[in-house]
């Protein structure tokens, strides 16, 4: 068995990973990256590009449907080459993830472990390797950093569908597009590649447990993302469906919208249902560590120590925020406190944004409505049905809501289902960054005629709310 000691042990290539080792080799330290699986991140691979890629061409096949609107005719319609289309998605998808394997590639070879790594204890590590020629490697290493990332989590129940049931990982290597899929969780995953299917021309019926559509809390905004995608594919948040598999085919019964019973054959189910920390081949139970009920270390969000230990976590593996910045910005402070342990210390936290690439946009801010539950405030409002940009554009769809403290006026978060919410979600975050407050993003400029005026009805609407509260208060 070979034996290696370094300053800094980073479990995981990923874009954690890559930022904690990054972090701790700036810092002076010496640092080895262990890596079992592929190299290229969760994001460049299966998750934000390829998304991102098969979300482009549906949106410029739907952009046909608004052309009777606007005066507009083509010839004949618009016809989708499958092949064609999953072609450049994998082509695509692959020059994004040859850009992360440069970056693996160019890091020194005494600085990387091919292995999967087990905690022997705090400051241990047994490296497996899954090759012949490779042999177990017993890592010493005073700090250490799980970046393992997570996997898509699939109901137990699913497993008798075979390879009729794939997750967002399988639907990037499609050679082409398939007739039907019925996606199972209208989360973040699903309500992005639901829709982009059905814009492509797939069959697609999206089925949830709860209610929920995507992150959103919001009552109001919630039941508004409800209806609008509900007009244009089917959408049931709280279904009750039971799948089976049947031939090469999947069969779902289910209770329809309108109370009837259903069955229905799909060429797949897509199991968008999560994903899932991977921790549970690190046997943790063999270190200090306190553990949540999934099995993640409990650790402090400003530092990523876990506990008292010396021990950091980082990434989708931490089970916090499971976005690419977010990811980035954990890797950094867990391997710059790594390197500078025991003098550990807060790293920047930026302000909560999220975004879901959907036609309408979401975007949630500064942790939405959750976060502004148990606080006295207000909430402005804008409608996007008439917002005069919007409606020129005929993407007059959507809702926003912004929150406002009260007692001082501070923006505290929004949650917006909407047009450009990917831009209006920015600068909101960064007016809750700069800890602005209503009337002081009020003074910003808007200029017209833009979307970003719908902003501004919403913060004169809470500003308004806030008057009223403040001299209720003072009566």
């Amino acid at each position: 068995m070979t034996e290696l000691h370094t300053d800094v042990a980073v479990i995981g290539a990923g874009t954690a990973g890559l930022a904690a080792y990054r972090a701790a080799r700036s810092a002076g330290k010496r640092a080895l990256v262990i890596e079992g699986g592929r190299y290229g991140t969760t994001c460049a691979r299966v998750g934000c590009m390829p998304s991102k890629l098969l979300i482009a061409p549906a949106e410029a096949a739907h952009a046909v449907e608004r052309f009777a609107a606007f005066g507009l005719a083509i010839d004949g319609a618009v016809k989708v080459d499958g092949k064609a289309v999953m072609e450049r998605v994998r082509r695509e998808r692959d020059r994004f993830v040859g850009f992360v394997l440069e970056s693996v590639e160019r890091l020194p070879a005494a600085d990387k472990l091919r292995g999967y790594a087990r905690f022997v204890d705090d400051t241990t590590l047994l490296v497996t390797s899954d090759s012949q020629a490779g042999g177990d490697t017993m890592v010493h290493a005073p700090r250490i950093v799980i970046a393992t990332g997570s996997s898509p989590h699939v109901p137990p129940h699913f497993a008798a569908l075979g390879d009729r049931l794939v997750v967002n990982d399988d639907v990037f290597e499609w050679q082409d597009l398939p007739g039907s899929v019925a996606v199972f969780g209208p989360g973040v995953i699903g309500l992005e590649l639901g829709q982009a299917l059905h814009r492509l021309g797939v069959r697609v019926k999206i089925f949830g447990r709860g209610g929920g559509v995507g992150p959103l809390g919001d009552p109001a905004v919630l039941e508004c993302a409800r209806r609008t995608f509900g007009a244009e594919l089917y959408l049931d948040t709280d279904a009750r469906a039971e799948v089976e598999r049947e031939g090469d085919a999947v069969r779902v019964s289910y209770r329809a919208l309108d109370g009837s019973s259903r069955v229905e054959l799909f060429d797949y189910v897509l199991a968008a249902t999560g994903r899932r920390p991977n921790v549970a081949g690190l046997d943790l139970a063999k270190t200090s560590l306190k553990l949540d009920r999934f099995g993640v270390p409990l650790f402090d969000r400003a530092t990523m120590r876990a506990g008292a230990s010396s021990i950091f976590i980082a990434g989708d593996a931490s089970n916090d925020v499971p976005l690419l910045h977010e990811a980035a910005d954990e890797g950094r402070i867990a391997g710059t406190n790594a390197a500078r342990h025991p003098d550990v210390r807060p790293g920047l936290r930026r302000a909560g944004l999220g975004v879901v690439f959907t036609d309408p946009q979401i975007a949630i801010v500064g942790g939405g409505y959750a976060a502004t539950r148990e606080l006295h405030h207000v909430t402005g409002l804008v409608s996007f049905e008439d917002q005069g940009r919007s409606r020129v554009m005929l993407r007059n769809r959507g809702l926003l809501h912004v929150y406002a403290e009260v007692a001082t006026g501070l923006f505290l978060g929004a949650e917006m289902i909407g047009p450009d919410a990917e831009h209006i979600g920015h600068l909101l975050a960064w007016a809750r960054q700069m800890n602005l407050a209503v009337e002081q993003m009020l003074e910003m400029p808007f200029y017209h005629p833009v979307i970003e005026e719908g902003l501004r009805t919403a913060l004169r609407d809470a500003q308004a709310k806030l008057t009223v509260e403040r001299q209720a208060r003072a009566a």
